[in-house]
């Protein structure tokens, strides 16, 4: 009973528990569903109060209060690790800030104290008979945050899933500073349609899938369209080991497509580090024997990938250069979402035995005026962020087509992502390789 009196005394309000909050104060919201919905209101309306108070973010699913009642930024400053559709309009707008960071290390710029913590404010499961209180769809780098910060306030949610971990996947409330209830709705964020396009680029990629494999997705309508292949299929025994748990597993789970059971780590276990989809996906974790949480310095270790055999990389990205350069986060120095865990699961895959990595993409999309670009462009120059380097360039694929580039010379690498471009550019693009001088006479046109 020590625990429920030690909860109703720590106990209050939003209001009461945003006090702790001061000027020029850093606070960590976590990320994902980790969002603090009443702690965020609470503080936002201190606005007029407070100055210079810098709150940290990634993957914002619903408006952000503190970005909403502030337009002028006058009390706060909104950071973002990784970007959502939403995060992408408040960078555009100008009200918020990009964080470049690798997600394997983002865990240790707080145990390093490169990124200080002032206040930790995050949404929790109910808490159990022994005090403990569940992380449920985040754990990424929550135990570095909260271990950084000076003052804990959590936001228990009914709603939040309680999900096992392999490491840091509760916290006690004996390290807590304040605790508020908040029985609302989590963030969600089901996984859009596959277009015609997803499932083109998705029925190339699904020739190289096997019985066995350890498979990582990243979220959208390709892994959408991969999900629908692999669930209508005829493999059997696939692995998860993710950093994002979507939508895209839940079917594959339902059709009995994931058993884990051949993996050499976690035999019998999916595992995954963040999860972020629909209401039905987050039931289906409650108490979920067969999946586990597991830190992003875990999930996302190369070293770690490499144990997994077999494994299989599937994420997007958004241009590639003739040289095989990879833009996955910006188009030109418009921040798009974020690295994120690309190279971690690149360099991870390639390292395993048998190991294969994907990049996907439209081959090209129509600007609001109608106007046709490619996305496998002659050289970057407009500032966009290089997120794969040529050097360690995978499989990367379209509508069109698969080109493998580990290996190649430059004019072969010219070659092969051409054919896989869009008609419509690729004379245009024959002609750039040329005056770059990675166009070989002999090359097919």
């Amino acid at each position: 009973m020590k625990v429920y009196e030690e909860y109703k005394k720590k106990l209050c309000t939003p209001q009461e528990a945003v006090q702790a909050v001061k000027s020029g104060d850093w606070i960590d919201y976590s990320q994902g569903c980790s969002f603090p919905t009443a702690l965020d209101c609470a503080l936002a309306a201190r606005r007029d109060e407070l100055r210079d108070v810098k709150i940290r973010n990634a993957i914002s699913c619903r408006p952000v209060q503190v970005v909403e009642q502030d337009k002028e930024r006058q009390a706060f400053t909104y950071n973002l690790w990784h970007c959502s559709g939403l995060d992408r309009q408040y960078l555009d707008q100008g009200r918020a800030f990009h964080a470049p960071m690798a997600f394997r290390n983002c865990g240790s710029y707080y145990s390093r104290g490169l990124a200080p913590v002032n206040a930790a404010m995050i949404t929790v499961a109910p808490m159990d008979a022994r005090g403990n209180f569940s992380y449920g769809l985040t754990n990424c780098c929550q135990q570095e945050v909260l271990d950084a910060a000076e003052v804990i306030i959590l936001e228990v949610n009914p709603h939040m899933p309680v999900v096992y971990g392999m490491e840091n996947d509760h916290i006690h409330i004996s390290e807590v500073t304040h605790v508020v209830e908040y029985d609302g709705p989590l963030c969600t964020a089901p996984g859009r349609a596959a277009t015609e396009s997803d499932r083109q680029i998705a029925a190339h990629i699904f020739p190289y899938l096997y019985d066995g494999m350890n498979l990582q997705l990243g979220i959208g309508g390709i892994p959408n369209a991969l999900g629908e292949l692999i669930a209508a299929s005829d493999l059997q025994d696939v692995g998860m080991h993710t950093e994002l748990m979507s939508d895209g597993y839940l079917q594959l789970y339902k059709a009995g497509k994931i058993t884990n059971k051949r993996k050499r780590l976690q035999r019998h276990k999916g595992v995954f580090s963040i999860c972020l989809g629909s209401a039905e996906l987050y039931e289906f974790l409650h108490y979920n024997q067969d999946i586990l949480s597991a830190p992003m310095s875990y999930v996302n270790n190369p070293e770690v990938i490499r144990q997994l055999d077999n494994f299989v990389s599937i994420n997007g990205c958004i241009a590639v250069d003739l040289y095989g350069q990879v833009s996955s986060e910006s188009a030109g120095i418009r921040q798009i979402s974020g690295t994120g865990g690309q190279l971690d699961f690149i360099t991870g895959a390639y390292m395993a035995a048998e190991g294969k990595a994907f990049l996907a993409m439209r081959s090209m999309h129509a600007d609001k005026h109608g106007v046709k670009h490619s996305h496998i462009v002659p050289r970057f120059t407009a500032g966009d962020i290089i997120t794969t380097p040529r050097t360690q360039a995978p499989y990367l694929v379209t509508e069109y087509g698969v080109a493998q580039l580990a290996g190649l010379t430059t004019w072969q690498r010219a070659e092969a992502l051409i054919a896989i471009a869009h008609p419509e550019f690729r004379e245009m693009l024959i002609q750039a390789a040329a005056a770059q001088g990675i166009w070989r006479q002999s090359n097919k046109r």
